[in-house]
């Protein structure tokens, strides 16, 4: 599972024209999930995002969460992040999970955000999105299950 989490002061997403998910100062989140990702990955990676301190505090250090500022988390679905690009110039996306699996862990991994007590809203899966966003800092951070110590399931 790869999470790409961008600290936005606003981002919005829509599909066919009709805006349905926006936020204020947070986090945009960009969630991948790959087939073979083990369980408990999605509580890792929720986790992690959620108690990151990429937020300044009155100091001006990055020494806060989301939780801290009471931000907002925008979580859109994005198989491409797992584009195997080692071969030609097409990618290819047999590492993703298949769309029933992803479905439900991206749907988890939204729940385990909202059980930290985060606002959270969300994409819509498998649909042609336009994410907008104003990125703060800026600041993008990638976060891996496997890299964080959940190993990849056989």
């Amino acid at each position: 599972m790869k999470a790409i989490l961008q600290r936005v002061s606003h981002a919005a997403v829509e599909v066919a024209g009709e805006r349905i998910g926006e936020i204020g100062r947070g986090l945009l989140i960009l969630l991948g999930v790959a087939a073979g990702d083990p369980p408990g990955a999605e509580e890792l990676l929720a986790r992690k995002a959620a108690g990151l301190r990429i937020f300044r505090d009155d100091g001006g250090k990055m020494n806060l969460s989301v939780v801290d500022i009471g931000g907002a988390v925008l979580v859109v679905s994005q198989f491409t992040l797992l584009a195997d690009c080692r071969k030609g110039r097409r990618p290819s996306f047999t590492d993703a999970a298949p769309p029933a699996e992803a479905d439900t862990r991206y749907e988890k991994f939204c729940t385990l955000l909202r059980d930290q007590g985060l606002q959270v809203e969300t994409g819509r899966f498998g649909a042609d999105m336009q994410v907008s966003l104003l990125n703060s800092g800026p600041v993008t951070i990638v976060l891996d299950s496997e890299a964080l110590g959940a190993p990849r399931s056989s």
